[in-house]
């Protein structure tokens, strides 16, 4: 015999209002993104082999005899994307897109202009894929309460403004792509060619 009859009643459905729909959105969208952010982390943690023994320990930890302290290392590795390769990069990017498409462009997004140009595969333009990074970086920076209250303001009169000044310049990195959301077009600018080192034979 099952435990529930037909006669009993199915709970209510849980109702959610539109405006505490968007602030849950929200939320969701920078926990997923933290989230990415700690896999990364975690990852990099994961791979990096085991530190050599520093001046004055053993190999098992404990300082030699009469040694001084030793030292605190020059901290973690970058997480400027970047300076990232390989899985690490594509979680990277997988979780500033994330941020980019569920928070900053709606939020921020505006009309494409020939003097706003956007585009649409903004993720295979390295400026724009460098400067979206250090943007969203900032902003987990300068929205944790730890920032206090003027946390907002100054992530964007110090770093989302001066953002968007070179990121959707006429001849910024997306100069040659949408100018119009009814004629999208994409297309990387060339940069130039590094130095060749030595003589041709």
């Amino acid at each position: 015999m099952s435990a529930t009859s037909p006669t009993t009643p199915s709970p209510e459905p849980f109702r959610v209002s539109d405006g505490d729909l968007d602030d849950l959105a929200s939320t969701l969208a920078k926990t997923i993104a933290e989230v990415r952010q700690h896999g990364v982390i975690l990852d990099r943690l994961g791979s990096e082999p085991d530190p050599l023994p520093a001046a004055g320990q053993q190999a098992d930890g404990v300082p030699e005899a009469g040694a001084a302290d030793p030292k605190q290392s020059d901290g973690p590795a970058s997480v400027f994307i970047v300076a990232l390769g390989g899985d690490a990069y594509a979680v990277e990017l997988a979780a500033l897109s994330d941020w980019v498409n569920y928070l900053f462009l709606p939020v921020y997004g505006r009309e494409i202009s020939t003097n706003r140009p956007w585009c649409a595969q903004w993720h295979e333009h390295p400026e724009a894929v460098a400067r979206l990074h250090a943007l969203w970086l900032a902003w987990q920076q300068f929205t944790d309460t730890e920032a206090g209250l003027s946390g907002p303001s100054t992530w964007h009169r110090d770093h989302l403004d001066q953002t968007l000044v070179h990121l959707r310049a006429p001849d910024g990195p997306f100069a040659a792509c949408t100018t119009s959301p009814n004629r999208p077009n994409h297309r990387v600018l060339a940069t130039p060619a590094p130095e060749q080192s030595g003589v041709a034979a």
